[in-house]
């Protein structure tokens, strides 16, 4: 399948893109690692797009950094390779390396981006649940200024997010909090291979600890609905209790009623319901495990 005809413009700066994008409204898409944006083009599933905005020459939305006391900070167009691979990351948010590495392939990674993965906003999307069980928030600027958006906030169905089309807002940098003593994350990915799939379901955790009881926690699940979902019954639950197997396993069980799945050709519904029960429980000892000194 071939690419339909487009307009291609490399924009020189944050502003000229913003620009472009909010007189386009509608007939554009904006390309950060192009991994999304290329194929769904030759799939003809992006309509009436009439010009690509290409972000990857503008300065200063590239790199990561990690400031003690706040978190860390991903630019828009660092790849996810950078991001599992950094030394930084995978000693301070090892949850967050995991969910990078468990994006397609590595052929993929180094040229996709974080940002590019949740401005697609697949209901599947590896990176979404750790953003949201995390607390992230993402940077976003257009015509009306910049603006901070919740992770959980950001996706409002399947491939659309809050973002503003008519200003033409553009993700700009995601930023994590930093764990804290006694918090801990984690991410799991259930998919029939290891390297390409999308995720039949995902589920992150985060969780704070008072010696041995939960004091709070953070549940996301991925693919079982059409934007990443809390478990909020879940957290209730674990919130007050003493961390274990128990505890875990009837977490997971209420994680799994909170979910709606659907059946297609990768997994059924009631299958998809069972991992969320598994893979919860899984999350919670694996985030209990990596808990900041």
């Amino acid at each position: 399948m071939t690419l339909p005809n487009f307009n291609y413009i490399a924009a020189k700066s944050l502003v000229e893109a913003s620009e472009l994008a909010a007189a386009q409204a509608g007939r554009c898409v904006l390309m950060a690692g192009g991994t999304d944006v290329i194929l769904l083009l030759k799939e003809n599933v992006l309509k009436g797009v009439e010009s690509v905005i290409d972000l990857k020459n503008i300065p200063g939305m590239d790199g990561l950094e990690f400031i003690e006391g706040e978190g860390l900070r991903v630019g828009a167009l660092t790849k996810l390779y950078a991001i599992q691979n950094s030394p930084l990351v995978r000693e301070k948010m090892p949850a967050v390396a995991d969910a990078a590495h468990y994006v397609a392939s590595s052929q993929i990674r180094r040229k996709g981006t974080m940002a590019g993965n949740i401005c697609n906003a697949s209901p599947s999307a590896d990176t979404a649940p750790i953003l949201v069980a995390m607390n992230a928030t993402v940077a976003a600027y257009g015509k009306n200024g910049g603006r901070e958006i919740p992770a959980g906030e950001f996706f409002t169905g399947v491939k659309r997010t809050c973002l503003d089309k008519a200003a033409g807002e553009i993700v700009t940098e995601i930023k994590i909090p930093e764990l804290k003593p006694q918090e801990g994350s984690a991410y799991f990915k259930h998919s029939v291979r290891k390297a390409m799939d999308l995720a039949i379901i995902g589920v992150a955790a985060w969780v704070r600890m008072e010696g041995s009881r939960v004091a709070d926690c953070r549940i996301a699940m991925g693919g079982v609905g059409v934007t990443p979902l809390r478990a909020k019954e879940a957290e209730r639950m674990l919130i007050g209790g003493e961390a274990g197997d128990d505890l875990f396993e009837r977490a997971g069980a209420a994680a799994s009623q909170e979910c709606r799945p659907i059946s297609d050709v990768r997994a059924s519904a009631e299958y998809r319901v069972d991992m969320v029960r598994v893979y919860t429980k899984r999350a919670l000892k694996k985030a209990l495990e990596t808990l900041k000194a």
